[in-house]
């Protein structure tokens, strides 16, 4: 009989992974996070269409480890190192948005007509912006080192504070509101919790590193090592009474200091995304669909307003600090969604009976509808500035862009403007130089322009995409823009920032000469029926002068180069 059972539970667990797969390859040719396509899951396999996930218990146990696991990866990055280094705009602009969600989101609520409490979680749960969808978005189109990108990576920094403060208040809470708790009870708890945080503290001062580096060894230990620590951790939480979540949190920070927490993230990252899989089968199958049509009016009503309201709280925000205004619209699209957070918050508000189901039904519908939108609207979000920008000019300053190293006006005149500061386009930069030409550099990493400015060159910090940035630009005298941006697509495409640039200077009647890089010869084909002047081949430019040196006998020099990260590497 036994064996009967567990071989029921396989045969259950495996169509849900083929189910889990079939639906994530749809969602993946629609451009959806899996988090959608996984809720979606949940709602297939729930009772009240395919009636698959039966084995609730063996369902929530991955579902437990798979959140304790998740918390584990958010404690990992608050290195409380990084969070005192905070810039000023991150941490303004993350509490700004923060506290304007809360507000708002609260006051909608109640002209809804939900309860106080009801109204507090979901403005609390739509506060928080997923980690995974907008880190993933961005580094898809190469912008995570961007100013807007690094502006965002600093949101997500302090809304995870805001995670560990939001479980810290909601775990107390429930301890207090706890059937028959009593007033001991809840200072014994924020007792054990005290000596926990002293716990940890002695753990990353005096442990974590000789542990962690004696363990790295054998990677594969390092890994069950980091598993076992945070189900210990969430489990001793639990057991004391401050919840699991707060537990695997608290063992991921305690790790966040060691020199091997990106290798270790990195290794946990599948591991992670396939046990949320089974948070989000549960999540799914636990909604009634009757519910979830009674929560659709105000379902739009709060998805509106996260994806409006919130990237204008941003741009409003950063055009005060003298941000322009296309910085602040490509960093505010980024909080235009609610995260799996949300939906954990508010499953812990159901667990303490604080929240109905309902309350769950309706943020996960605004998860469903803000998580799909704001990915198609970062993704195209260049087209969706330009169709906005006519719009936008109440979100910036007259002086806007001096934190963003603009004001170019009065610069020395130059005779080449290179976009792109990579290796390449730092090489050509280098060679024009010694040639005796002016360059100037362009690009929208802060850490390639200050590694340009240390090898001596006149570098500034832009968008080769952003017409207004390029209108700023001394190109009365140019004879040559070239863009050594690193293709990251298959081909040309309408975002393309190559193709992007060459419009612009046309448009801004630019005398001089375009010159773009390309990996193929179509895509090289494509660029000059665009209306670049010239095309440039790396890997055929490169192999051409190698076969020449070999060719002729001759034996270049070695030359030793610096990467902006700072690596020391030896090229030809």
């Amino acid at each position: 009989m036994t064996e009967a059972i567990e071989s029921y539970i396989f045969y259950e667990v495996a169509a849900l992974l083929v189910l889990a797969a079939s639906v994530g390859f749809i969602g993946l040719l629609l451009r959806q996070p899996l988090i959608v396509s996984f809720i979606a899951v949940g709602i297939l396999a729930g009772p009240a269409v395919l009636d698959i996930a039966k084995s609730d218990e063996h369902i929530d146990l991955f579902a437990e480890l798979g959140i304790a696991v998740l918390l584990f990866l958010v404690g990992l990055k608050l290195d409380l190192k990084l969070v005192r280094t905070l810039g000023p705009v991150a941490l303004m602009t993350g509490l700004g948005q923060v506290a304007f969600t809360t507000v708002f989101g609260f006051l909608i609520g109640l002209a809804l007509g939900l309860t106080m409490i009801t109204s507090l979680y979901v403005a609390v749960a739509l506060t928080f912006s997923s980690t995974i969808i907008i880190v993933k978005l961005l580094s898809d189109k190469r912008e995570i080192d961007s100013l807007h990108g690094r502006i965002a990576l600093g949101f997500l920094i302090v809304q995870d504070l805001v995670v560990v403060l939001a479980m810290i208040v909601l775990s107390a809470v429930g301890v207090g509101t706890a059937e028959g708790a009593a007033f001991v009870e809840v200072l014994l708890v924020f007792g054990y919790g005290a000596l926990m945080l002293v716990a940890v503290g002695l753990f990353i001062r005096f442990i974590a590193n000789p542990l962690v580096e004696h363990l790295s060894r054998a990677p594969e230990l390092l890994v069950s090592f980091a598993i076992g620590w945070a189900a210990l951790l969430a489990a001793l939480g639990h057991y004391l009474g401050f919840g699991k979540e707060l537990g695997g949190l608290l063992a991921g920070v305690s790790l966040a200091s060691t020199a091997f927490r990106e290798a270790i993230a990195a290794r946990l990252a599948s591991l992670r995304d396939f046990l949320l899989l089974f948070f989000f089968i549960a999540l799914g199958a636990s909604l009634d669909l009757s519910v979830l049509g009674a929560s659709v009016g105000p379902a739009i009503v709060f998805s509106l307003f996260v994806l409006i309201g919130n990237p204008l709280i941003v741009l409003a925000i950063m055009g005060v600090m003298g941000y322009r205004k296309r910085t602040g619209f490509l960093a505010g699209l980024t909080v235009a969604q609610i995260s799996e957070f949300s939906l954990i918050f508010m499953a812990m508000g159901v667990s303490l009976g604080h929240v109905a189901d309902d309350a769950l039904g309706l943020v996960t519908l605004v998860g469903l509808i803000t998580i799909a939108a704001s990915t198609y609207m970062i993704t195209y979000s260049h087209h969706l500035y330009r169709h906005l920008d006519p719009y936008l000019g109440l979100f910036e300053r007259p002086s806007a862009g001096h934190s963003e190293d603009a004001g170019h006006a009065g610069r020395t005149p130059c005779d080449v403007v290179v976009f792109g500061l990579g290796r390449y386009g730092l090489g050509i930069a280098q060679e024009l130089k010694e040639a005796g030409c002016r360059v100037l550099g362009v690009d929208f990493n802060p850490v390639a322009i200050r590694h340009a400015r240390s090898k001596g060159f006149d570098a500034i910090f832009g968008d080769a995409t952003d017409p207004e940035f390029l209108s700023h630009l001394p190109l009365k005298h140019v004879k040559w823009a070239l863009s050594a941006v690193p293709e990251h697509d298959t081909g040309i495409t309408h975002d393309d920032p190559r193709r992007s640039l060459i419009r612009s200077l046309t448009d801004l009647k630019f005398e001089g000469r375009i010159g773009v890089a390309a990996h193929s010869e179509e895509t090289a084909n494509n660029l000059e029926a665009s209306g670049a002047d010239l095309v440039l081949l790396p890997f055929r430019d490169a192999a051409s002068r190698a076969a020449s040196l070999v060719l002729s006998g001759a034996s270049p020099p070695r030359t030793e180069t610096t990467d902006p990260e700072g690596q020391k590497e030896f090229a030809i």
